[in-house]
């Protein structure tokens, strides 16, 4: 007896954690900083994390009536109904239900290259097919509906992530809202927005209910998560925001109890710690800042709460970094084998991580000769 033929499916390959890699090298794991996996260096919430405590003694039940307050409270942020909500098992999670409810087989998903793996992994699992538009890096890894629709073939879900991840760039709210017009009916757009509250842009949220002068939608969703601007990734917390007549939907595909009573009740704390939130984004803001300034390699612009830092040489670089004791994202993975990702962490953290860059750079001599427009300390930095 054998599992189905996995033969297209791949690994989805994650972040290496401080332990592992002090394990691996045989260091204590408190020399080392990571900023490797987009993580908060906050931590999460405070306010989570006391109602992560006090919520322990009441795991023995299911989540039935947190799971209801939390749907209530976001769809309360969003100002939609309680059925748009679907709450899950983080944002992959989310993305799991979307094509649980809109996927036949043989059905194709279009994902954007460089991009998050789980697209094109859970459209595998649930028996599509996935084809991909390219984000071209002598464009700076621009997002437009122009490329998107160049690629596009009628495919059932289309995949944008604003922030996109591992590059930072946007897509302007008119160009998804473009996107909806010029694809098929039976085509949902899926705005994936992990790092929505990194960026100085609108929610496509907007393009679902009919605000700030676009028309109403029945074909956009859009992901939000937990893991980052609220540093829940742990508890696993995300939750995609969909049309009103996709709102009966999610009882028929979702797991029972989605998020579980620790995961809800954390989120259901976070959601209003408004402080915790602003001082990561400021945070984001500035390391990201400082790291377009101060690195000597070209640093393309971003909007999420990291950066993606062209040396040449990803693997070398990353491996080198790590022996000084910094564990960043080697972009391989992505496609881009030349490039890594540094996640934003705290004034001191990023002071570290870029000195420790530029001598890793200088000592190999791998880094593409700096542009004058990729050092250019006046580039614009969005507002948090």
């Amino acid at each position: 007896m054998q599992p189905r033929d996995l033969s297209d499916h791949v690994a989805y390959e994650a972040g290496r954690g401080i332990e592992e890699v002090a394990r691996e090298l045989g260091r204590d794991p408190s020399e080392f900083i990571k900023l490797a996996s987009n993580e908060n260096p906050h931590g999460p919430s405070p306010a989570a994390a006391v109602a992560i405590r006090e919520t322990a003694s009441s795991v023995s039940s299911y989540p039935k009536a947190a799971h209801a307050d939390l749907t209530a409270a976001v769809a309360d942020r969003w100002d939609v109904s309680d059925e748009q909500v679907w709450l899950a098992n983080g944002g992959d999670g989310a993305i799991d239900y979307l094509h649980r409810a809109a996927l036949e087989p043989g059905d194709d998903v279009l994902v954007p290259a460089p991009g998050f793996a789980y697209y094109g992994m859970s459209s595998r699992f649930h028996h599509g097919d996935v084809r991909e538009y390219e984000l071209e890096r002598e464009d700076d890894f621009a997002q437009d509906a122009e490329t998107v629709l160049g690629a596009y073939d009628g495919d059932r879900l289309l995949f944008v992530t604003s922030p996109h991840n591992p590059t930072g760039s946007t897509m302007p709210l008119a160009d998804v809202e473009r996107l909806a017009d010029e694809t098929a009916d039976e085509t949902l757009i899926v705005v994936d927005e992990a790092y929505g509250e990194f960026a100085d842009r609108d929610s496509a949220v907007a393009l679902i209910e009919g605000r700030d002068g676009f028309d109403a939608r029945d074909d956009v969703a859009v992901l939000r998560t937990f893991s980052k601007a609220y540093g829940l990734a742990g508890v696993r917390l995300g939750y995609a925001v969909v049309p009103d007549e996709w709102g009966d939907a999610y009882a028929r595909v979702n797991t029972p109890f989605a998020a579980s009573e620790l995961a809800c009740r954390a989120g259901l704390a976070a959601i209003d710690d408004d402080e915790h939130v602003r001082r990561t984004v400021e945070t984001a803001v500035e390391s990201r800042a400082y790291m377009r300034e101060n690195i000597d390699a070209h640093v393309w612009e971003s909007e999420g709460n990291f950066v993606l830092v062209d040396v040449g040489d990803a693997v070398a670089v990353s491996e080198e970094m790590q022996e000084r004791s910094v564990i960043v994202r080697d972009c391989s993975s992505f496609g881009l084998p030349g490039c890594i990702r540094i996640t934003c962490g705290t004034a001191e953290e990023t002071e570290r991580a870029v000195a420790t860059l530029n001598d890793v750079l200088a000592d190999l001599d791998v880094a593409p000769e700096s542009t004058d427009e990729a050092e250019d300390p006046d580039a614009e930095v969005a507002d948090p």
